[in-house]
């Protein structure tokens, strides 16, 4: 069995990241791949968040964080939303006639269901193939493509630990694939 990978080619990246804002337009499908990739979040934890989790009814605005009980670790969590994600979240919210407080964000077609997990994989999966993605793409990959993309900026590596909730940075580079690309970057560097 195939390891999920990061999105590491920026340019695949950004493809993948408009799929569903250019190529086949649908604003639910898009606000999971900007969410997912700008706050690695696990796909449970992404797919059971509802409005209140984001949007502050009371002021009439998006909320600065998201603040998430994680499913797996029982851990609180605290995420700041970026530019990114605070854009995508509020076009959807412009245009969705569900947006209640309780409402879940990715609805399935039971409204009061959240997206499952499967139709979660099939939409991050043609995203992936529509932008030529041939490594082992799935809804891990968000969260993951996340902490590449972080570590690749210069990202303290114990923060990226916290963020994954991992025991050791030796955890953490194994779960981005930073090792081998770190080997590889070298040997490609070197002609001699």
């Amino acid at each position: 069995m195939s390891t999920t990978q990061p999105i590491r080619n920026l340019k695949q990246l950004e493809t993948f990241k408009r799929y569903y804002e250019i190529t086949e337009p649908h604003p639910r499908n898009c606000l999971l791949i900007h969410l997912g990739i700008n706050t690695a979040l696990r796909i449970s934890d992404l797919l059971h968040l509802t409005w209140s989790d984001v949007y502050d009814f009371d002021a009439k605005s998006l909320r600065s964080h998201l603040n998430v009980m994680e499913q797996k670790t029982g851990k609180k969590n605290s995420i700041a939303l970026n530019d990114n994600a605070r854009l995508a979240l509020n076009t959807f919210f412009q245009i969705t006639e569900y947006n209640r407080p309780d409402d879940f964000l990715f609805q399935g077609k039971n409204k009061c269901q959240p997206l499952s997990r499967y139709q979660a994989y099939r939409i991050i999966k043609k995203a992936a193939t529509h932008a030529h993605l041939q490594e082992n793409i799935s809804c891990h990959s968000l969260r993951k493509t996340f902490g590449y993309h972080a570590w690749k900026s210069g990202a303290q590596p114990v923060l990226l630990m916290n963020i994954y909730n991992h025991s050791s940075f030796q955890i953490t580079k194994h779960y981005l694939g930073i090792d081998q690309d770190d080997k590889d970057q070298i040997f490609l560097d070197i002609n001699l």
